[in-house]
């Protein structure tokens, strides 16, 4: 167990894996700060932690710098330092290519990309200064198997599966780590999105806690990387070895 008082802030903290994500930190014994849009749901979040435990809220839109520079100077008020940053909040989008917009692609990748990015960014001082500290982003299974009718959503997670290899790299030597964590479909509002493809492959969904547990474990344990179980593991590693297999099965279920 990590030792008492760590601090972390928890983006997209309001609901889902998010949520999630919180009550097992407050479990473990650390300092929360969480963020997300809606200052009711973080408030209910708050509520959800247990008597006795830090937590500050604060209510922004990590796409927009101005908020983003509001989050960073309250948790240097409340802490000065940051031991844990957990890049949760994201959007998902799904459907064919032909029925997203540039607003759709933009949304997508501001909230799923380059807001984790910059806040990362942002952040690194206090990070720096509370080392060893660790950058936890949390991805998708589709971020190493692009599904059909999922092009944008699996484009922006590959692309933090990419940023979280190479910063990992470059922040080694500085005492700041990185997790990439690649949750299977999850029991969450957000999982709407998948219904369809839910149904039609019975794919296997995780609860919020079970998903929690895993990557806070892997976190705890210094892990570079933290993936759904099987048979959804299996599958990353046909996907890396052997794609075309991966491309057999997924023509299958289209057809």
């Amino acid at each position: 167990m990590l030792p008492k008082r760590k601090v972390v802030l928890i983006t997209g903290a309001g609901s889902g894996i998010g949520r999630a994500l919180s009550i097992e930190a407050a479990k473990r014994g650390m300092a929360l700060v969480l963020a997300g849009r809606r200052q009711d749901a973080l408030a209910e979040t708050g509520k959800l932690l247990g008597d006795g435990v830090s937590c500050v809220v604060v209510s922004t839109d990590i796409t927009r710098k101005d908020d983003r520079e509001r989050l960073v100077s309250a948790i240097s008020r409340a802490h000065g330092v940051l031991d844990i940053l957990v890049n949760n909040a994201g959007v998902v989008e799904g459907g064919p290519l032909e029925g997203c917009s540039d607003e759709v692609i933009a949304r997508t990748f501001a909230t799923n990309v380059v807001a984790p990015m910059s806040l990362t960014r942002d952040l690194l001082p206090l990070l720096l200064a509370a080392k060893p500290s660790r950058v936890v982003n949390i991805g998708s299974i589709f971020g190493d198997i692009g599904y059909p009718g999922f092009a944008c959503y699996s484009a922006t997670k590959f692309a933090l599966r990419g940023f979280s290899i190479a910063l990992r790299r470059e922040l080694e030597a500085k005492g700041v780590g990185v997790t990439y964590a690649a949750p299977r479909a999850t029991k969450t509002d957000a999982a709407a999105a998948f219904a369809k493809l839910i149904s039609e492959t019975k794919m296997s969904m995780d609860s919020p806690d079970v998903v929690a547990r895993a990557i806070w474990d892997a976190v705890v344990a210094g892990r570079d990387s933290v993936y759904a179980p099987a048979p959804e593991r299996i599958y990353v590693l046909i996907q890396r070895l052997f794609p075309k297999i991966i491309d057999w099965s997924l023509a299958r279920q289209i057809h």
